[in-house]
């Protein structure tokens, strides 16, 4: 067996844990109880200079504890030979880590050595959807840092050209169930995707079909006109739903009439289980808010491989 591959899975299995016992929405009330507070107006300052900063953290939160769990190995830089996660073809377009880097200079300044990077990007994570009109819940806190990270890990991600049997394999790994997949695929509900993620369901399809049949015809004409066969354009793309800077569940409404980005949002639909879930969060935006607050609840959960609180998080000490 390929050593690289092995290491891939030791390191999966190795996050399959939950933190639930060890985390707690108490854990900083003595040590630093504006902690939250803190990292709240960092997230409020960076989104009135860019509205993407939003859907850039919830992004960031959830691919840092798809890897080696909720450890904030995706902020670590790459030093010397050792790439890092934040450089590995999934992680290139991920921005605004500078907002994680203001929280943090701020708490240390409160509350020095205290507050753990990986609980800046949970709580960031939580601000970005309630500041922009989706649900706010209390976060457990009382992660650690990671000291390893590791771009050849970012294979672990899943793909957006997944198919509905890949996904669950990759949410199952880290104990998270199909109906987790379901409702983290709604936080697609904010941002946007470049034409290489769904260039696949524009263009040359398969050997009989130019199109994704499944897509809406005039929206995938639209994409076609955005992100022609040979696209040139380094920014090119579209928004994950029409209405990209609020939190709410019109992803599952144009999920529903073929007007999805990715052929990992598609797959939703080609269950029972799955479908029903959609069209039950595309018909209720409350019981949408509800559901997602647990399954990101359960999936900052995921154990990570940290032990320490770094003061720079961008390196370790």
């Amino acid at each position: 067996m390929n050593v690289h591959f092995l290491s891939l899975i030791l390191t999966v299995i190795s996050v399959i844990s939950f933190n639930t016992e060890a985390l707690s929405p108490h854990y900083y009330d003595h040590s630093c109880p504006q902690a939250d507070q803190i990292v709240t107006n960092a997230v409020k300052k960076a989104m009135s200079n860019d509205k993407t900063v939003p859907a850039a953290l919830l992004r960031m939160h959830f691919h840092d504890c798809f890897v080696r769990g909720c450890d904030a190995s995706v902020l670590l830089d790459t030093k010397g030979k050792n790439k890092a996660e934040k450089d590995g073809p999934p992680n290139i377009s991920l921005h605004a880590f500078y907002v994680i880097d203001n929280a943090k200079k701020a708490l240390e300044e409160q509350c020095p050595g205290v507050v753990s990077c990986a609980d800046i990007v949970s709580l960031a994570a939580r601000d970005a959807v309630a500041l922009s009109g989706g649900p706010t819940w209390e976060v457990p806190k009382g992660r650690k840092d990671g000291r390893v990270s590791k771009a050849i890990e970012t294979r672990q991600l899943p793909a957006p050209t997944f198919n509905i049997s890949q996904l669950q394999q990759s949410f199952g790994q880290r104990g998270l169930s199909m109906h987790d997949l379901v409702v983290l695929s709604g936080g697609h509900t904010l941002g946007f995707a470049h034409c290489s993620s769904f260039q696949n369901r524009i263009n040359n399809f398969s050997t009989q079909k130019q199109v994704d049949p499944t897509l809406n015809p005039s929206f995938a004409a639209s994409l076609k006109g955005i992100c022609p066969a040979h696209n040139k354009a380094k920014n090119a793309g579209a928004t994950m739903d029409a209405s990209t800077k609020s939190f709410d569940n019109i992803y599952y409404k144009m999920l529903m009439q073929g007007k999805s980005l990715f052929s990992s949002d598609q797959a939703l639909l080609t269950t029972p289980s799955t479908k029903k879930l959609v069209a039950k969060y595309a018909s209720s935006m409350e019981e949408f808010k509800r559901a997602f607050v647990n399954s990101m609840i359960k999936m900052s959960s995921i154990s990570g491989n940290g032990n320490e609180v770094r003061l720079n998080c961008r390196r370790v000490r």
